[in-house]
Formats: C-alpha cells, structure tokens, sequence
C-alpha cells in the first residue's frame, strides 16, 4: 500500500510544480533585488564615488552649490546695506525676500558628500532663512525683529566660510561663489561641468 503523496495519484505532480513554483519565485526575488541594487547605483552616480576630493567636486558642479553660496552672501550683505541706510519697506523687504528665496534655493542642492559641509551649509540657510523673515517683518519698524536679523546675517556668513573652508580643504581648491555664468571655455572655474 502506498503512503504519503504516492497514496493520491497526481499529488507528486502537484508538489512538484508547487516546488518549482517557490523556487522560480524566489529566483525572481533575487534577480529583483539584483535589478533593484544595479538601478540604485546607476542613480548614485559619479556623485558618490571616488574619493572625498573627487566626490566634493563633482557636487560642486552638480548641484552649482557655489552660485549658491554666493547668492546667499551677496543677499546678505544687500540687506544689511538696506537696513543700514533706512531704505524704504517695501524696498528692504525686498531684499529680504531674495534672501529667503536664495537660502531655500541653497538648501535644495543638500546633503553633500561630507557631514559637516552638509551641517555648516544647512545652518547657514536656515540662518540665513530667519533672516530674512525676521527682515522682512521688522522692516515696517520692528527694530527688535530687524536686530534680530543682523545678527542671523553675521551668524550666515560665518557659517558659509566655514563650509567654503571645509570644501576648500577637502577638495584643494576654492570653490567659486560667483552668481554670474564664466564664458565656456575661460578656464578660470575649477568647478565649471
């Protein structure tokens, strides 16, 4: 007499193709997640290989985080020029506008390939961002709020010289904070793509 799955006729069969089923079924997982890990590092890019130099630079010209330093310290200092000659609200606010417009821009282009350039950077936005509200309330005659944004600009760029320091060191060269377009071909940006 016979026992188990040879007791029903086409059992075997069955357990057969269920077996198989599991095992064409975990092979599909794994070629997945094979798939799923060649697509991830084709989405990292250049950006995240090499080394810390190489990876610093190739951000820089990536995300164009130089303008965007740059714009952010420009910003700052047309502001505190505005409050300091008592420009009109509507004009200083702005300049404070720009600057909130110009730190979330800068915060956009974030993480970079190092911690702490990444940390420095987001401080000086968000500083730079309260700035700018803080700028942009006070400008009606809240001398509080408008103290209270100097100090937000002083802290701003302290923070981004301590990122364009960090970046300086890590990848040997200054990166340009300039905000206007170098003609192709001057040579004069490290970072230029």
């Amino acid at each position: 007499m016979a026992t188990g799955v040879d007791r029903h006729p086409g059992v075997r069969g069955r357990a057969r193709a269920r077996a198989g089923a599991r095992a064409g079924s975990r092979a599909g997982c794994i070629a997945l997640a094979v798939a799923c890990g060649c697509l991830l590092a084709a989405c990292a890019g250049a950006g995240l290989s090499g080394t810390p130099a190489q990876r610093m630079t190739s951000w820089l010209s990536a995300s164009d985080n130089g303008a965007s330093m740059g714009a952010v310290t420009a910003d700052v200092h047309a502001v505190e020029a505005g409050l300091a000659r008592h420009q009109p609200a509507g004009a200083t606010r702005t300049l404070c506008a720009l600057l909130t417009t110009d730190a979330q821009a800068g915060n956009a282009d974030l993480p970079t390939p190092d911690s702490q350039v990444t940390n420095d950077l987001s401080d000086a936005y968000n500083d730079a961002y309260a700035a700018g509200n803080d700028c942009y309330s006070g400008a009606g005659g809240n001398a509080t709020l408008v103290a209270k944004a100097v100090v937000l600009c002083h802290k701003t760029l302290a923070e981004l010289k301590m990122a364009v320091e960090r970046i300086t060191a890590i990848s040997g060269v200054v990166p340009s904070t300039t905000t206007t377009t170098l003609p192709p071909g001057s040579g004069t940006d490290p970072f230029a793509g």
